[in-house]
């Protein structure tokens, strides 16, 4: 697997992986998602390509105290083949380089297979409630 940044011509394979890997959600525009990233630390925002094909994401960031990622995202028929844990290395190894100290995640509760994975990868539940607020509706 090809691991590198997205371009404007990778938006609507993304946007059907995330479609596919059930990522999308009716309160979050991936098209607006989408801007919004490439607008800030586009450096970070990682794409899978094998054969030609996307067939994964994730969208790292850095605020200069933790890092995270969001939209990590193999395709259903090339999970279990190391690409997600490719993806993941190849994010850390950009935030290590910043210096950022820690990612920070968030994996819905129910998603059990999904937090194996990043227990896997050493990825540990931290003793917090993560809250949130919506500024801009979609």
């Amino acid at each position: 697997m090809l691991i590198r940044q997205f371009v404007a011509a990778d938006q609507d394979a993304v946007i059907r992986l995330w479609e596919i890997c059930d990522l999308s959600r009716l309160w979050n525009n991936p098209e607006k998602d989408i801007a919004r990233k490439v607008a800030e630390q586009p450096e970070l925002f990682l794409v899978g390509e094998l054969e030609g094909q996307v067939i994964a994401s994730a969208m790292f960031g850095y605020d200069g105290h933790r890092g995270s990622v969001a939209y990590l995202a193999v395709a259903p028929t090339m999970q279990r083949r190391s690409f997600g844990r490719q993806l993941m290395r190849a994010g850390e190894k950009l935030l290590e380089a910043r210096g950022c100290p820690k990612i920070n995640l968030l994996v819905r509760n129910t998603n059990l297979e999904v937090l194996r994975f990043y227990h896997q990868l050493g990825y540990a539940d931290d003793s917090v409630v993560s809250v949130g607020k919506r500024l801009i509706r979609d």
